[in-house]
Order: structure tokens, then sequence, then C-alpha cells
């Protein structure tokens, strides 16, 4: 059996009448990125920092690293690292002052930190940087150097909340590009995160809605379920023909993209060809190109927030 690096049963975080969280089930393999996929308000934030032992559950039972949370947190923050949506580190201390500072928190030895900070500036490109003030930074360069504090311990895992939604997108891949050599060394990550893109990058993914894990799986695997259900629309007058499926009972959401229109239909409703013949008949008047489509990220991601499958 593939060994878990997390493990929970019924988490669940409510704060006063909000429930947060509610009843999350997780088996996260080790030696995996695994990401959390979800708009805001859906609990990716508080499920990860009860992950970390920063919140304690409401309910449900946590295992990380064979530790029991939150009994062993201490314990796990040794062994995890933890990169904050905001730049977490010192604005006023260099970027070499912030790593050698952050290695005496982690209780790194004077001469393992001083070669362990010279191996991550040279890895993450911060070399020419080192003097820098991190207030000075780009938003691609902080995160570097975010991502350097966080694996300065080497840790078992690496946890992100959100870590690439200040960068461009050129950035945005060199960081994941980052994230996949620490996978071939040995480490796990968890990665929360909004961006389709990247989620798409991940092992597997949990999708999360009002605190509920709505879908979970290789994202290919759940592209490949909705097969048959998305239809593509070509011709004139979009936006009124958009107007007009949007009422068509069997149809579960409808947009643009750029000449064309993305169509998903319900679960139980037509799919394939007979979606194709139902659309033609409910549509008659106008000149359309009606063809299946491939599905995508996002089309998993709607059809898992729309009550589908609540």
């Amino acid at each position: 059996m593939t060994e878990l690096a997390i493990e929970t049963r019924g988490l669940s975080k409510q704060f006063g009448d909000l429930t947060a969280v509610s009843g999350l089930d997780l088996e996260i393999p080790r030696g995996e990125i695994y990401g959390f996929l979800g708009p805001n308000g859906s609990g990716k934030t508080t499920a990860i920092r009860m992950l970390c032992g920063l919140l304690t559950p409401s309910a449900g039972d946590i295992s990380v690293l064979g530790l029991e949370i939150p009994r062993d947190a201490e314990q796990l923050r040794r062994r995890i690292g933890y990169m904050t949506q905001k730049f977490s580190l010192y604005d006023d201390l260099s970027v070499s002052e912030n790593m050698h500072f952050m290695a005496r928190i982690y209780g790194m030895a004077r001469s393992a930190a001083r070669d362990r900070v010279s191996q991550l500036l040279d890895r993450y490109s911060l070399g020419s940087m080192r003097g820098r003030l991190a207030g000075a930074m780009s938003g691609g360069q902080r995160q570097r150097l975010a991502l350097a504090v966080a694996t300065l311990h080497q840790p078992d895992l690496l946890i992100l909340d959100e870590p690439t939604s200040a960068v461009d997108p050129e950035n945005r891949r060199d960081f994941w590009e980052k994230l996949f050599d620490l996978i071939d060394e040995g480490a796990t990550v968890l990665v929360s995160t909004h961006y389709m893109d990247e989620a798409e990058r991940c092992h597997q993914l949990a999708i999360l809605e009002t605190g509920h894990l709505r879908k979970h799986g290789a994202p290919q695997d759940l592209m490949e379920a909705l097969a048959g259900r998305v239809i593509e629309i070509e011709g004139a007058d979009l936006r009124q023909v958009k107007e007009r499926l949007l009422r068509i009972d069997g149809v579960q959401s409808a947009a643009q993209q750029g000449l064309h229109l993305r169509i998903l239909m319900a679960e139980n409703g037509h799919t394939g060809d007979a979606a194709i013949s139902r659309l033609h008949q409910e549509l008659a008047g106008e000149e359309l190109r009606i063809h299946v489509g491939k599905p995508s990220l996002e089309d998993v991601f709607v059809a898992c927030t729309r009550g589908e499958v609540r």
C-alpha cells in the first residue's frame, strides 16, 4: 500500500455558526504534489492550518507524517515547511539575514546553516541579491526567498497556501519546476490554489467548496469522467444563444470563450450525440455548429461547485 503523508477522518472546523470545514476525509500519499482547489472561502486555508497544528479541529482525526495532530504539533513543526499566501518574512532584513535568522529558528548549527544558505541562494537564483532588503524585492523574487526559507531545514512535507497569487505566469511556471525538484528529492507537497493550470500539474487534487470535499482524484481522471458532457457551439449572436441555452433543462452551465460557447450538460442528462441532437432541436432557427468538446479542469470545477454533487 502507498504510504500516506497525511490522513484525516471527519475533519471539521466551526467558528460560531459558520462551518469552515465539514467532515473532510483525506489520504495524501508521500512523494507527490497534492492540490487543494477551490474558490475563496472554500475552506482551503482553514484545513491547512489544522493540518499544521495551528488550529484545533472541532471534530475529526488528523495524522501527518505519522504524528497525531494537534497533540504532536510541536514535533511536526520541525518536519514541515510552511509558506503562507502573504509574504511573512522581514522586509527590513536582507535576503541573507532573513535566511540566517530563520535557520536559527529551525535550530540549525551555524556551520550547517552557512552551507545550506549558500546552497539555496544558488538554487533559487538569489545569490546576486543576498544583500538586498526583502522589502525591495519584486513579487517573484520574494516568492523564491519564501520558498528557500521554507525548505532551509529540508522538511519531509512542504505546505504552500496559494503561494503564486502575486506573481506573473513565468515566475509561476519556474516555481512549479522547483516543486518537482523537491519531489525528486523525496519531499511531499501540499499546495492550495485557485489557478486551473496549476491544479492540473498536481498528481492528485481535492476540490473544495464551502468546506466540503466535492471531488478528488488525479486531474486527468477527473476530466475523463466528464466525457460527453462538454459541448462547444460556434456561430453568430452567441450572447443571445447563451441566454436561450441557460433556459434549457439539462444545461448546467454556458460560458463564452472567444468565438465559441462552452456548454456543460448535467450529470444525469443527455451526453455526446444525444446532447447535440437535443441542442439542435432547442436552438432551431439558429445557424450553429455544435460538437462535443474535450473536458478541462475548469469544467470539472464547475460541475463540482454548482450543486451537482451536494
